[in-house]
């Protein structure tokens, strides 16, 4: 419950304020000082008469009514406070900066608990405990610094933890970035994450509400909450970047299948995220980096020019654009050519554009204005302007600064130069501008945004699939485990998913007789073990009748096995495609390449089932290995049409047969015509 005394208190009470600016309770008040809060502050401090030029009240029981009760005292006292001040004083919301609670112990749980239960009962906010506090234009209730440029455009920071919110702080003020609020929720007993982006979403205002959202995650508790409300906000225009913390493996159980073993906690998050549309970060610097990104005019296209005086930075700032798939097209023809005749001898104009290091602003001025006005196929403009200390660089940020005003495409200032040139840089921050001081950073940060999906629809794709079938087999299973492959192939093929044709018998003669009508070669699989080729039950290019023969009566000497599978041999690529029930978030569906890359390489990519053919193609075109798929190097790519069908398929599959909590196909195989499933296995749980 997030109330208007939170976000707005005409009055605020610290209760365990300090003379002593070096404890919470002390630092705290002083930056509620600092900060101008314009309502009536009080404070509570029974060994004081005054705290910081403010009468000190020696109980909460002397005090007026009041909006905002920020506690700085020990856990064991505040449950008996916030009775009283929710009772008898009209307090509407809470800060409880204080620790020891269920972070702790289990006594410290029990305190919270009975915090909680009295805040719900009276209808009040409370933000915490453990947490540093909560900050907007309003009031500065936090006990930390730094304090950010505070206004209503800036960026919103949510932050499950107190200490992270400081350091990305840091990270963010000295870019220039400026933020609007910032939510520290502690141990997020009320108040977590997805209950701030509710209320955001909810009450959200295209005309006066920030529309850049920065999180740091330590635990997701409502998966499907913070999807539909990070979705929600960023089809109405706002942009979200997140670090999620935390990406072990989920479960102690040994995995029986690739999926198994590749599926994590994190590949859940990674499902979420893409659904959703947040840009994953992995640290402070590049969740700070793209939020500062997010304040700049959004990317039309992904082709970028270099402007620059050191030739170093501009060769590592092509690299990581390349990398993250963006383009730094080579500049040349008569355009480039008249261009450079501008410049001094030596300056180079391929892209990156070399002014030297004698360059003057001029120089820099010339170039911005022939990348707006005459390069139509360049879509922003990186600018990495330091100095070696001989020269200030007031006039070249000076006309960095006046274009930036004025031009369309995007303009990135790096200036690496924050020692050097340091009143340089903090002047042109004042204007209200940001810096890339590192290239690199920029340039991952770019391509994490760029490759970012947009939301999906949350419709299912039901054509082709058989529903009240694929009910029906579910039903008809007794046993929990892996199915017999005869489930397996009616499941997949009412999901309209292509598989191949095979027969499965313990008896040498039916299966002759199967490979006499499909033609040799074929493939023959051992039916038991879990791990086929671990031991030897997977031959390919079986040819003749004897070879099969032999093959049959040897793998079913193999440990658990009890028939033999026999397909017709088949060619292609290798892709995979498994699936892994997590917890809270549903099926999480995973693609790659297959047969033993799967787990050798690890190149997957993963979604939130049901979903839409949209996240099916960025699933795909995320693959390290994509180059593969599409074809390369006189190679003939596979159907890529196909591979996104069958991904979709499957995914509607799980939405409607949720027993299933385990899913192999591995290998499909993919021509440039179709992608069919050789081999699969699913492993299910009704009890």
């Amino acid at each position: 419950m997030i109330t208007s005394q939170l976000l707005h208190p005409a009055s605020i009470v610290v209760v365990g304020a300090s003379n002593n600016v070096h404890k919470p309770g002390g630092a705290i008040l002083k930056n509620l000082l600092s900060g101008g809060y314009a309502g009536e502050l009080r404070a509570v401090n029974p060994k004081e008469t005054e705290v910081q030029g403010l009468a000190a009240f020696a109980d909460v029981k002397e005090l007026p009514d009041t909006d905002l009760a920020i506690l700085a005292i020990p856990a064991v006292l505040c449950p008996d406070v916030v009775e009283v001040l929710a009772a008898e004083k009209q307090v509407k919301a809470f800060i409880i900066l204080s620790a020891g609670f269920g972070e702790e112990t289990p006594e410290g749980a029990a305190l919270e608990e009975r915090i909680l239960e009295t805040v719900n009962r009276y209808g009040a906010s409370l933000i915490g405990p453990n947490c540093i506090g909560f900050m907007n234009s309003w009031h500065h209730s936090v006990f930390s610094q730094p304090i950010p440029q505070l206004h209503p455009q800036g960026v919103d920071l949510i932050s499950s933890s107190g200490a992270t919110a400081v350091f990305i702080l840091e990270s963010a003020v000295t870019k220039g970035l400026q933020f609007n609020s910032v939510w520290s929720v502690g141990n997020a007993k009320q108040i977590g994450v997805e209950d701030v982006l509710q209320y955001m979403d909810e009450q959200f205002n295209p005309e006066t509400d920030s529309r850049i959202k920065l999180l740091y995650i330590e635990s997701i508790g409502d998966p499907d909450r913070l999807l539909f409300h990070a979705s929600s906000l960023i089809k109405k225009g706002c942009k979200i970047a997140a670090i999620k913390a935390g990406s072990s493996e989920s479960g102690s159980r040994a995995a029986s299948s690739h999926t198994g073993a590749i599926a994590s906690s994190d590949s859940a998050v990674e499902a979420l995220f893409r659904k959703a549309g947040i840009v994953r970060c992995y640290s402070r610097e590049e969740l700070t980096t793209v939020g500062c990104i997010f304040t700049l005019p959004e990317l039309k296209g992904k082709n970028f020019v270099i402007i620059t005086h050191a030739g170093g930075p501009g060769v590592m700032l092509t690299d990581a654009l390349s990398k993250g798939g963006l383009n730094v097209p080579k500049l040349e023809g008569p355009v480039a050519e008249e261009l450079k005749s501008k410049l001094f001898p030596g300056a180079a104009v391929g892209n990156p554009i070399d002014i030297l290091a004698t360059g003057t602003p001029e120089h820099l001025r010339l170039c911005l204005e022939y990348c707006e006005e005459k390069f139509d196929d360049i879509d922003a403009v990186m600018a990495i302007f330091g100095t070696p200390g001989l020269v200030t660089m007031f006039e070249m940020y000076d006309v960095l600064h006046e274009k930036m005003q004025h031009c369309k495409k995007p303009i990135f200032p790096i200036l690496p130069s924050i020692n050097t040139a340091g009143a340089e840089v903090a002047a042109f921050l004042a204007k209200g501008h940001v810096n890339f001081a590192d290239e690199v950073t920029l340039g991952t940060a770019l391509s994490r945004i760029m490759n970012a999906p947009r939301p999906a629809n949350n419709e299912i794709e039901l054509f082709g699939v058989d529903v009240p079938r694929i009910r029906r087999i579910i039903d008809s299973i007794s046993e929990d485990g892996y199915i017999a492959p005869h489930h397996v192939q009616a499941l997949l093929r009412s999901a309209g998913i292509p598989v191949v044709e095979e027969f499965v018998s313990d008896r040498k003669e039916e299966v002759l007789a199967f490979a006499r009508r499909v033609g040799f070669p074929v493939v023959a699989k051992v039916v038991g073990p879990v791990h086929k080729s671990d031991v030897g039950g997977v031959v390919l290019n079986i040819k003749g009748e004897q070879h099969l023969a032999l093959e049959f009566d040897r793998m079913m000497q193999i440990p658990a096995a009890h028939s033999i599978m026999v397909q017709p041999m088949l060619k292609g690529t290798e892709l995979f495609i498994g699936a892994k029930y997590e917890e809270k978030f549903g099926h999480v569906v995973l693609c790659g390449l297959g047969g033993i890359f799967v787990e050798v390489l690890k190149d997957v990519s993963s979604g939130l089932a049901p979903l839409s053919y949209e996240e099916a193609y960025s699933m795909i075109h995320s693959l390290r290995a994509y180059k593969i798929i599409k074809g390369t190097r006189g190679q003939k790519g596979v159907n890529e049409d196909k591979f996104a069908e069958i991904i979709v398929r499957l995914s509607t599959l799980l939405r409607f047969a949720t027993e299933i909590k385990e899913l192999d196909l591995n290998p499909l195989l993919a021509t440039e015509k179709q992608v069919m499933a050789v081999d699969a296995r699913i492993r299910i749980e009704k009890t």
